[in-house]
């Protein structure tokens, strides 16, 4: 408690009261302190949420993989699930698309699937059978991106906000697609899983790049403030960043097997990230300083992050059942 000049100030978690002279009480938000870790228990057990993204009605979209749904939280907390209509679908990845509505990849269904915000969804089945698709990215052309995992798939696809699917076979046949961006020089950026490269196609070009360490484990891909791209590297305990003419630089993370997965730029202008290894949610500035937050659940396994429309960090815990939050 802090008084002068008639008035006299306090705080708890959540604000800031200012009490009057006369006796009036007023509050305002205090901002939570940097790595504040908030944690929402999605209402379906067992749902095992994958991907997460914003969506363009400010609230975080999810893939529950397990329940075959896809679930909507509010900055405040509040769920709302809808349950994909073709059963088993497990879903992974999630994107907002230009056309307002969210865009996932069905692993099982070998779809990509379409809801809107009020919950109405339309599946496109992929002409590759068994493709597997993992990630998806809105793209500078208006159009939705994605990788397929499939060992006979191995392919970049792209789907109209219409439906229409056209696919880009990799060059190394071997690669195995998972994360995949937009760049910032208006290329698509991404991850090859077991062939160990950082790709590129400008509609269906590719240049292929080998990461300086072997059996590195690409997983996820962002651009970062930067102008570079940012991945992940879950077998190397690493972050990578490769600048877009190919040149690497790889920064290993303080806590040994974190198995870094999901990444995403905040808006603090740094790169976070998700370890399934160590339990925390990570943070890396551009210039390679890391610090690490402890998440409060035990063997949470965080997949995916993104930034929320509240300023926040928003991530899926796909063991902990949860959807956490922390502040930048």
């Amino acid at each position: 408690m802090q008084s002068g000049a008639g008035v006299s100030i306090s705080t708890d978690s959540a604000h800031l009261y200012v009490i009057g002279s006369t006796g009036g009480i007023y509050s305002s938000p205090v901002k939570p302190t940097t790595g504040t870790i908030v944690e929402y228990p999605i209402p379906t057990s067992g749902a095992y949420p994958v991907g997460i993204a914003a969506g363009p009605d400010g609230n975080l979209w999810f893939t529950e993989n397990n329940m075959n749904k896809i679930g909507k939280i509010t900055p405040g907390g509040t769920f709302t699930e809808y349950a994909i209509p073709t059963s088993n679908a497990s879903p992974s990845d999630i994107a907002a698309g230009s056309d307002g509505n969210l865009w996932f990849t069905e692993f099982n269904a070998s779809r990509i699937g379409k809801i809107t915000t009020s919950g109405t969804f339309t599946e496109y089945l992929i002409p590759t059978g068994a493709a597997y698709p993992v990630g998806i990215a809105a793209g500078p052309d208006g159009n939705l991106w994605f990788t397929e995992n499939g060992v006979n798939a191995n392919k970049i696809g792209k789907i109209t906000p219409g439906g229409t699917i056209t696919e880009y076979p990799i060059p190394d046949t071997a690669s195995l697609p998972e994360g995949i961006t937009a760049g910032p020089d208006g290329n698509l950026w991404f991850t090859e899983n077991h062939s160990n490269k950082i790709g590129i196609t400008p509609g269906g070009t590719f240049t292929e790049y080998l990461i300086p360490t072997s059996n590195a484990g690409a997983s996820d891909i962002a651009a970062g403030s930067d102008g570079n791209l940012w991945f992940t590297e879950s077998n190397a305990s690493r972050i990578g960043k490769i600048t877009t003419s190919g040149t690497f630089t790889e920064y290993l993370i303080p806590t040994g097997a974190a198995g870094p997965n999901g990444i995403a730029p905040g808006p603090d202008g740094n790169l976070w990230f998700t370890e399934q290894g160590g339990n925390k949610i990570g943070k890396i500035t551009t210039s390679g300083t890391f610090t690490e937050y402890a998440i409060p659940t035990s063997y949470a396994s965080p997949s995916d992050i993104a930034a929320g429309p509240d300023g926040n960090l928003w991530f899926t815990e796909y063991s902990g059942n949860k959807i956490g939050k922390i502040t930048p």
